[in-house]
Parts: C-alpha cells; sequence; structure tokens
C-alpha cells in the first residue's frame, strides 16, 4: 500500500545545523509525527546515544504523508509469487522447529539485469527468477546450512554469508559453480555475530560490523585479501559512503551521514525525525544514480508500520515517501528488501500461503 506525498518543503534555512522532520496525517487528517527506524541487517538495531551519533547538518526540511489518502486500486507491482512447500521452482522453504526460530527466505537480492535471487536456505539452495517472473535455475549452497545474506555483482555471481556454520563466505558464478571460499575470521574481525551483512562493490566483497564500517576481506573470484576498512556502504554511483543510526528509539531520532569517496571527507549528517517510535532500519541502499532509499519500522498506539523514504545523494535531502504493508510473520529472515539499479524496492512480503515481491517507490 502506497501513501501520496501531499508536499515536500524546505524551511527555515539553519544558520549551522538543521534536521529532517518527517510528519503524517493520521485517518482522521489529523496531523501527527510519523517516525522511522535502523539500517539493513533487518533486525532491529538498539539506539545511539545522543552523545555517540553524528551531529546533524544542513537546512531543516519537512515530508508530509497524507496517510488518509486511499491506497492505489492498481496495487503495487508483484514480480514473482511462490508458495510455501518443496524444492519446486515455485515453491519456497518454510520452516517452524518447535525449539529454535521459524525461518523463510533469509536474504534477496538483484542484479544489473533485472534477475531476482533470493536465498531459501531451508532448502540449501538460490533462486534466480528471470526480469519476466519466472524462475530460471537454482544455485545449491555448498556447506552453508545456516546462510543468512547474500549479494549479487552486476554480471550474476552470488557472495552467500554463513556466519555460524562455515563461517565463510562462498562465491558462486552464475552457473552456480563455485569460484572460492573467503573467511570470515581473522583481522578485524574477532566476532561473527556482529556481521550484519555482505555487500560487493566492483571486484571486492565486504562485510558489515554492527550496521556501521564495512571490512573488505575477498574478491568476486572467491579470493582472501589483506583486509581493509571503509566507513559505510558504497552507493552505486560511486561517489560515496553512508550509513544511518538511530539516535533515541522512543523519540523517533535517527540520522543519515555520507562520506566522499574520492577524499574520504565527512559529506553531511542529517538528522531525521520522525513522530513515532523507531522500531528497526529494514533498509539502506541506492540505486544506479545515488538515490538513497531508507524503510523503517515504526509503532505509534501499538500500531506498527514501514515508511519508505528517498533521499537526495549528496544533501540527504528526502525527495519523496511511501508507506509499504508490514511483514507479521514470525519467519526470521535477514534482508527483505533490494533496490533496483533504475530505482524503486523489491519487497518480500509474507503471508501464511507464501511470499509475494513486490514493488514500490517513492512518490
Amino acid at each position: 500500500m502506497r501513501k501520496k506525498v501531499v508536499a515536500l518543503v524546505a524551511v527555515l534555512a539553519a544558520a549551522a545545523a538543521g534536521v529532517v522532520v518527517a510528519r503524517g496525517c493520521s485517518g482522521d487528517g489529523t496531523s501527527k509525527e510519523a517516525r522511522p527506524a535502523n539500517p539493513n541487517g533487518e533486525k532491529p538495531a538498539s539506539g545511539t546515544s545522543p552523545e555517540d551519533a553524528p551531529r546533524p547538518m544542513g537546512s531543516a526540511v519537512t515530508i508530509v504523508v497524507d496517510a488518509s489518502a486511499p491506497p492505489s486500486e492498481k496495487g503495487p507491482e508483484v514480480l514473482f509469487s511462490a508458495t510455501w512447500g518443496g524444492s519446486r521452482m515455485n515453491e519456497l522453504g518454510r520452516s517452524r522447529p518447535d525449539e529454535a526460530n521459524p525461518e523463510a527466505p533469509m536474504s534477496l537480492a538483484m542484479d544489473a539485469k533485472g534477475n531476482m535471487f533470493v536465498l531459501d536456505q531451508v532448502n540449501g539452495r538460490v533462486v534466480r527468477v528471470g526480469p519476466d517472473g519466472k524462475p530460471e535455475s537454482v544455485i545449491p549452497l555448498k556447506e552453508q546450512e545456516a546462510a543468512q545474506d547474500m549479494a549479487v555483482t552486476d554480471d550474476g555471481k552470488v557472495a552467500v554469508l554463513d556466519r555460524f556454520n562455515s563461517k565463510s563466505i562462498v562465491m558462486y558464478d552464475e552457473k552456480g559453480g563455485v569460484l572460492g571460499e573467503v573467511p570470515l575470521e581473522g583481522e578485524g574481525l574477532d566476532e561473527l555475530g556482529f556481521v550484519t551483512g555482505v555487500f560487493v562493490d566492483g571486484k571486492d566483497v565486504y562485510v558489515e560490523k554492527e550496521h556501521g564500517p564495512l571490512l573488505r576481506i575477498g574478491t568476486t573470484d572467491g579470493q582472501p585479501v589483506d583486509r581493509t576498512e571503509v566507513p559505510g556502504r558504497p552507493t552505486r554511483d560511486g561517489l560515496s559512503y553512508i550509513k544511518a543510526g538511530i539516535i533515541e528509539p522512543e523519540a523517533g531520532r535517527m540520522y543519515i551521514s555520507s562520506v566522499d569517496r574520492a577524499t574520504m571527507q565527512h559529506r553531511y549528517t542529517r538528522e531525521i525525525r520522525q513522530g513515532s517510535e523507531i522500531r528497526g532500519i529494514l533498509l539502506l541502499d541506492t540505486d544506479k544514480t545515488g538515490t538513497i532509499y531508507l524503510a523503517t519500522l515504526l509503532v505509534q498506539n501499538d500500531q506498527e508500520s514501514v515508511v519508505l523514504s528517498c533521499h537526495e545523494p549528496l544533501k540527504g535531502i528526502p525527495t519523496g515517501t511511501a508507506v509499504l504493508p508490514v511483514n507479521t510473520m514470525p519467519e526470521e529472515t535477514f534482508r527483505d528488501m533490494a533496490v533496483l539499479d533504475e530505482g524503486g524496492v523489491v519487497y518480500s512480503v509474507r503471508t501464511e500461503q507464501g511470499v509475494s515481491y513486490q514493488k514500490y517507490d517513492c512518490q
């Protein structure tokens, strides 16, 4: 379900600093504060203390969302749907053990050609779905029973992260062959439970540490490298490293921060204030133009909502927003959203019947 952006108004050019304030409207049209959440790695992260949070910079901006507007009759575009069950191409695994966390497909990624990759770790595989929405092939996972995340290169190679069983990243080629395996343990990474995602940038493979810096640990050919750290997630336009975090969850305070990639100089940190409690950041990524996509899980009056916002690359100013459905299923997942190169977000929406991969965008 989408919500129409009614206004995007710049207010108060602050002399030294400013904030981004997000406000929404309730169903009866009265103005209410809205509110976002925490970075990718798809589990709500703990808040950052106000003393430790980056200092906000820039002008204050208000986003007004018409929450009373009726949803589009057309609805989101469904790119692929699967039922729960066995291991056929149009089925995905779901596990609900008595004494462990229930699981659904852990991660989702898109390549530059519009192919979708679904990490179906319950069935020990990655399913590749073509741009036409039809499943094309599967990649069997090599001794990665605890696979949780993956990243895909522009040419269709797949990096699969397993923190607890193989304790490695395995690189697969576009046909499913194993290119190589990079161990996670080593310099710069003492606790594997702190790894919050795997990312590829050109020929480099990175792991993220506690939703903060990224550690380069290998190549897309599956070879280990001398480990180096970068200050955030690389943007797809090649210009920046970005990160996001929560300052005060209950107060709805969070931030987006950007570092210039060429100079490694801080570009901006923009505080975002939303009028609801922040439960988690569900997405932080960019499209090919560098537009930042941020999805946050909010709660107000015991009602949860997912808010997607888009931000201009070099200043972080919001350019649009949308409200997405909330996944209420109990299954544990790692990454429910992926940004397309051309813009827009693919979101895995789960029900008791199965999972639907739907496309949304800011308005």
